[in-house]
């Protein structure tokens, strides 16, 4: 039997969403986005968590900065303290000054980047340790830095196809371990280095690995709390792995994210307490 436990998440409303610019091979500006619609989806993927018994923050949306919706970029929380992030990409580097603000003003300690990282977008945190990529958006350094701040050990991931440019498109945590003491994870192997596909099989061996096919329409993109796994209701492929193994899949509509290249657990950051 697996146990559900209730989590704290940030969330952004997609209130300017829109895909102006490109920066990652998802992204079409040519394309325009349904904004109704993505607040919609929003609004549904957030009453799923309340559902499920989470508590949900909101963090404030800004004019001019239509990726603030992937809330899950802007930091990496763990034991209520706060790595905040530094984006790559010009356009989104006004995010940084919100982020720190809200982790402020809500009596989180949060320690500004010197390197490039993107919050949990690159972090996959487990009890023990934590997943970290690198290849695309976050620079190694931030692994080190990261380690130094949390005093856990921090493992870093190569992603090698630009499809899968965080790590949260192409593994999630599924049981932190917290309470089972069990880590589990799922990941798509051919998105990582062949020295990084060794490394997930030796520290995970019994692992999900999952289809590409589910990968690409951000099955993976996905938010545990141990027992319900809230993912893109097309990955059927990797709900039925998932049901196999104990776990509750929660499908839902997230598709006009997927349109910049984002997902249900790009839109929450995870606070978790000290």
């Amino acid at each position: 039997m697996r146990t559900a436990t209730p989590r704290h998440f940030l969330m952004c409303p997609p209130t300017h969403f829109a895909v102006s610019y490109a920066i990652n091979a998802w992204m079409d500006p040519a394309v325009p986005v349904d904004r109704r619609r993505a607040l919609d989806q929003w609004e549904r993927l957030r009453d799923v968590y309340t559902g499920l018994g989470h508590r949900v923050s909101l963090l404030d949306p800004r004019p001019g900065l239509p990726d603030m919706v992937f809330a899950a970029n802007g930091a990496v929380v763990v034991g209520g303290t706060a790595y905040a992030a530094r984006f790559r990409n010009p356009e989104r580097t006004g995010e940084e000054a919100a982020h720190l603000d809200w982790l402020r003003a809500n009596g989180i300690p949060a320690t500004p980047s010197t390197a490039v990282h993107e919050g949990e977008g690159d972090f996959a945190v487990t009890a023990d340790l934590i997943l970290a990529g690198t290849g695309f958006r976050t620079e190694q350094a931030a692994h080190m830095e990261a380690q130094e701040l949390f005093g856990v050990p921090v493992v870093g991931l190569r992603l090698v196809d630009p499809r899968f440019y965080h790590l949260d498109t192409a593994l999630t945590v599924l049981d932190d371990g917290r309470v089972s003491g069990r880590p589990d994870i799922a990941y798509l192997p051919e998105a990582f280095s062949p020295a990084a596909q060794r490394v997930l099989a030796v520290l995970f061996p019994d692992a999900i690995r999952v289809a590409e096919a589910d990968a690409l329409v951000f099955g993976l993109n996905a938010v545990s709390d141990a027992y319900n796994v809230v993912l893109p209701a097309q990955a059927t492929g990797f709900a039925a792995l998932l049901a196999e193994r104990g776990y509750r899949p929660v499908g839902v509509d997230t598709t006009e994210f997927a349109r910049s290249g984002g997902g249900p657990k790009c839109c929450t950051q995870e606070i978790r307490p000290a």
